[in-house]
C-alpha cells in the first residue's frame, strides 16, 4: 500500500504567531509545522511596535495587526509552491 508522506494533501492554516527572539518572526501551523524567519523579510511588520505584535489576528489565509497596513499570507511565509516545487508541470 502506498502512503503519501509529507504535506502534499494539507492546506496550511495558521495556528499562532510569536516572536521568539529579537528580529525573528515565528508562525505555527495547525499541522505541526513551525516556520521561523527574519522580520526584515516583512517591512510592514517591522513598523508594528513590540507591544502591538501580541495582538495579531487571522484575516483570510493570513495574519495581520491593527497597526499593520498589510496581511501576511501563508504563501509569503511558505513560498510560492509553483515556483519552488521540485516537480514541474509539462507545458
Amino acid at each position: 500500500m502506498f502512503t503519501v508522506e509529507g504535506f502534499w494533501n494539507i492546506t496550511p492554516e495558521i495556528k499562532s504567531v510569536s516572536f521568539p527572539k529579537r528580529g525573528k518572526f515565528q508562525v505555527d501551523f495547525k499541522d505541526g509545522r513551525q516556520v521561523v524567519m527574519p522580520i526584515s523579510a516583512f517591512p510592514s511588520l517591522k513598523r508594528v511596535s513590540v507591544a502591538d505584535r501580541k495582538n495579531w489576528y487571522l484575516m483570510g489565509n493570513g495574519v495581520t495587526w491593527d497597526s499593520c497596513p498589510e496581511v501576511i499570507h501563508v504563501e509569503q511565509i511558505l513560498g510560492d509552491f509553483q515556483k519552488y516545487s521540485h516537480e514541474r508541470a509539462e507545458a
